[in-house]
């Protein structure tokens, strides 16, 4: 099976799983979640990639300020633990506005070296933004199959919106669906010897 790298904007892979959770977030393992894009295209994930930025704090942090911190932090950790590389840009606060800065700077310059320096043949892209479209020609004119992985709700300006630019540079594609999230191995479940009843074994998702 051929391997593939998985690069993802953590912005817009909110809106989706916001989108699919009516309104909040699913409570998925993303390293799950990447592997179920590569299997689609019968692909195996060799690494993930992962573009996000802290939130905004200001010079003195408020209570809310350092409990939104924390709660990142600990998320951030728990996808370092199982091996995802998670790139960070910053966040500003420009006329009371929220704004993520150095994240598509980052996701390009890694886009234009890191599937050369891996020999890697394929990568899966999950962004909807189209300030890529000249690192993906790039990359496709090299013989990189760039496959964009996206959700949209087809509303312009939305979350969700995407650009018929990117659409048009990326000749391979998967549209998520919520079984990407959710769908795991499979698990074999075992009879407890006292008493009729069989326990399934659980675990917790991030």
């Amino acid at each position: 099976m051929k391997s593939a790298i998985v690069f993802i904007d953590a912005g817009y892979l909110s809106f989706i799983s916001k989108f699919f959770g009516n309104g909040k977030p699913l409570k998925y393992k993303m390293e799950v979640f990447a592997k179920n894009l590569a299997k689609s295209k019968k692909l195996e994930c060799k690494k993930i990639y992962f573009y996000t930025a802290p939130p905004y704090q200001d010079s003195t942090p408020t209570k809310e300020e350092n409990k939104r911190k924390a709660s990142y932090d600990k998320f951030i950790a728990k996808l370092k633990e199982v091996g995802i590389i998670v790139r960070e840009g910053r966040c500003q606060k420009i006329d009371h506005t929220y704004q993520q800065k150095g994240v598509d700077t980052l996701l390009t310059i890694d886009l234009s070296r890191i599937p050369k320096k891996e020999g890697i043949s394929d990568v899966i892209v999950l962004t909807s933004d189209t300030d890529f479209v000249p690192i993906i020609n790039d990359l496709s004119e090299d013989g990189i199959n760039v496959i964009l992985a996206y959700f949209t709700d087809r509303k312009r300006k939305s979350g969700l919106s995407l650009s018929n630019h990117l659409w048009k540079a990326c000749k391979d594609k998967i549209k998520i669906k919520k079984e990407f999230f959710i769908k795991t191995e499979p698990r074999f479940f075992f009879p407890i010897l006292r008493g009729k009843k069989k326990q399934k074994a659980g675990g917790q998702s991030l």
